[in-house]
């Protein structure tokens, strides 16, 4: 009999339809531009709908920004970001220089994008990313891009410094105190009013922190309405603008495919413009300015008379960090002046030679070294170079006749600051409970009857875990043995009638505890009753085998007999 099989043919399954994205940008914001942008995104928009197999994912376009970065393309980014969540199957793109001209940014994207199934097309060089040679074509016709943006940006300087030899300025900066009309610039006149405030406040001899103070309390903000900080007075201060003639080519950018903008330190010509605008402040006024800068920079931290300097203040140095030591009082073990490292309070840094200096001690070295029965601060600051400090407790004093001492400074700091009154203060303060870390209401109340001395709660770990004790505080050897926290609460609760122990009701009622032996206490209530009861020490309940508590131990015992082995191996 012919053998019969049954065939389940199973239900076809229909094509998917891909999802299909397009990105266009221009680099240039312009009419001319703005219509080939439109144009590229009408034209991906109606090839992609035409097409029956494919299913419109949308168009991405940036208008007016430059492809050698993709950090900037916001519409990029989204589109990256749509095809990171699966919304995108195939982008198409105009050519390699639309989608980017940095061979790097272009090379990850679109190996990020083959990654996760996402194909990108190149219409011009008839290019898949998912092809076999793809990347390679890609990664050589991506460096002609980058090269010809690279020559793109060279022509652009050629002509931006051939303005600039005939004194014309590269575009429409904005400066405080000025606004552009036309080609020209002029006074805004509530603005330069605060520019000849700032210049006047620095001839007067105040700083750029008085300055800034002065104008937050007359409410005057920048043009952007934030609040004067030094980095804009010091800008006021620095910028020839104010005097009527133009500075170009402070500064370039170094790399057109990176495009970080470098401080011109003479890498390229500058070109002074003279008489070019209407000036604010002239131009004398503004060269002592300069000179009187320099002149402050020199001297450091003693010309801000903001802050409170001496004749120390720049002449401590660490030879390790580079920094200055500064000068720091200090009040917790009485008053103190002292000097420490700079680095001090900076975060994760630690200076190798550590501690403070005693001013005392420090002016006490410094007349030894300058031979001279007291400190002069006269003398020093016409006899000392600087102070270097390579060690703790240790100075080098380096003198302007090319001369270096070293001597060594016995810290007395610890013994000098325990002067009766601030041990009478800090005896004060440790009898309140609140002041010692880890003080509890029991704390000073119990008290030995042999010895005299408060009972201290100390912390031991057995297997059971963390207890607490209290014991005599006795170094002398009193006898007497502590007693569990836990066990001596329930005592004395028992004591005052509580069903359990309360914190309150014994602060209140109980004056101290007189510990007379290891089985007798004296209760001594605040309104003066004496009761006295014997101790019963509870009976200790071993723990039970539980099986984390045999499996810990069988850990430790298999740890012990390996060092046991070693120690035998050693011995």
């Amino acid at each position: 009999m012919p053998k019969l099989i049954r065939m389940d043919l199973g239900i076809p399954a229909l094509p998917t339809m891909k999802k299909v994205a397009a990105y266009a940008r221009v680099s240039v914001e312009s009419e001319t531009m703005r219509h080939s942008l439109s144009a590229q995104i009408s034209y991906y928009s109606s090839l992609i709908q035409k097409n029956p197999d494919w299913q419109y994912a949308g168009v991405f376009a940036d208008y007016g920004i430059s492809g050698t970065r993709i950090n900037k393309r916001d519409e990029f980014q989204r589109m990256i970001e749509a095809a990171d969540k699966g919304e995108i199957d195939i982008i198409l793109t105009k050519s390699i220089q639309r989608f980017a001209r940095n061979t790097v940014d272009l090379l990850v994207t679109v190996r990020h994008l083959k990654d996760i199934g996402v194909e990108v097309r190149f219409d011009r060089e008839h290019l898949s990313s998912m092809s076999s040679d793809g990347e390679l074509m890609l990664t050589i016709l991506a460096s002609f891009a980058q090269e010809e943006s690279r020559s793109i940006s060279d022509n652009c300087k050629w002509s931006i410094r051939k303005r600039l030899q005939n004194g014309i300025p590269n575009g429409r900066f904005r400066v405080y105190g000025y606004r552009w009309e036309g080609d020209e610039l002029v006074i805004v006149p509530e603005e330069a009013e605060v520019v000849r405030w700032i210049y006047l406040n620095f001839l007067l001899g105040k700083s750029r922190l008085e300055t800034e103070k002065e104008l937050a309390a007359e409410g005057i903000t920048t043009r952007s309405g934030n609040r004067w900080v030094d980095s804009n007075i010091r800008q006021i201060l620095t910028n020839v603008t104010y005097t009527g003639n133009l500075l170009l080519q402070k500064s370039f950018i170094a790399d057109p495919i990176t495009k970080r903008r470098k401080k011109n330190r003479g890498e390229l010509p500058q070109y002074y413009v003279e008489n070019s605008h209407p000036a604010i402040i002239d131009k004398a006024t503004f060269d002592y300015v300069q000179e009187e800068i320099a002149r402050r920079r020199g001297l450091g931290a003693l010309a801000n008379k903001s802050l409170n300097t001496s004749c120390f203040t720049g002449k401590i140095k660490c030879p390790y960090c580079g920094k200055n030591y500064y000068h720091r009082t200090r009040r917790d073990k009485g008053f103190r002046e002292i000097w420490v490292c700079g680095s001090a309070g900076m975060k994760n840094h630690k200076c190798p030679v550590g501690g403070s200096i005693n001013q005392e001690k420090l002016k006490h070295a410094c007349a030894m070294v300058l031979g001279l029965d007291a400190f002069d601060e006269t003398a020093f600051q016409e006899n000392m170079d600087f102070i270097s400090v390579p060690a703790r407790n240790v100075l080098e004093f380096h003198l302007k006749d090319g001369r270096i001492v070293t001597t060594e400074l016995t810290s007395t700091s610890p013994k000098e600051c325990w002067t009766p009154e601030y041990r009478a203060m800090m005896c004060e303060k440790r009898r309140q409970k609140s002041y010692c870390k880890g003080a509890t209401v029991l704390t000073n109340k119990i008290r030995c009857a042999h010895c005299g001395c408060n009972f201290r709660r100390c912390t031991s770990t057995s297997a059971g875990g963390k207890a607490h004790h209290w014991r005599c505080a006795d170094h002398n050897g009193c006898g007497l043995k502590g007693f569990r926290e836990d066990w001596l609460k329930a005592f004395i609760a028992e004591t005052l009638g509580l069903p359990e122990f309360d914190d309150t009701v014994f602060d209140a009622q109980i004056d101290h505890i007189d510990v007379i032996s290891e089985t007798k206490m004296l209760f001594c209530f605040k309104d003066g009753r004496m009761v006295g009861r014997t101790w019963e020490k509870p009976k200790r309940v071993n723990m039970p085998w539980t099986e984390e508590r045999r499996r810990k131990v069988s850990q430790r015992m298999t740890q012990l007999r390996k060092e046991r082995k070693v120690w035998r191996k050693e011995k």
